[in-house]
């Protein structure tokens, strides 16, 4: 199950993941929001990192304007680590070596057919379970 939730600067893409995750068949719970009107999205960032933190989820995706700001909101719950990703690399590269449970992506920076193509690689990978990374791991824990 994935954690889905956004502002109104994320609104338009969520609409576009969503579809996409429901293609894929991949379940989803959507945290919000349910409409395009003006929110804070710390708000949303914390109920998807409280249930990806609780295991209520498997993993989350957040969007805002940037992604920054969401990213920033739910990076402050144990546990959590979530990666701002504008490109497919980058997505791969925090699975595999930040093992990272929440995508952020930016409704007003990556276009729709990019976004998915993050979301899928981003779902898609695995974490490496090399001794490094969970040493690097482990020591932002702390």
């Amino acid at each position: 199950m994935i954690a889905l939730g956004c502002d109104h600067g994320g609104y338009d893409l969520m609409q576009e993941v969503m579809k996409h995750l429901t293609e894929r068949g991949i379940e989803f719970k959507n945290f919000g929001v349910e409409e395009n009107r003006s929110v804070d999205y710390p708000v949303y960032a914390k109920k998807v990192a409280h249930a990806v933190a609780s295991k209520e989820c498997e993993k989350g995706i957040l969007i805002c304007g940037t992604g920054i700001g969401i990213s920033i909101a739910a990076n402050k719950v144990k546990g959590i680590r979530c990666a701002l990703c504008s490109d497919c690399f980058s997505a791969q590269a925090t699975r595999e070596h930040n093992d990272a449970n929440v995508l952020a992506l930016g409704g007003r920076v990556v276009g729709a057919g990019l976004a998915v193509k993050i979301v899928d690689t981003f779902l898609h990978t695995e974490f490496s379970n090399d001794e490094r990374h969970i040493r690097r791991i482990s020591l932002i824990e702390e």
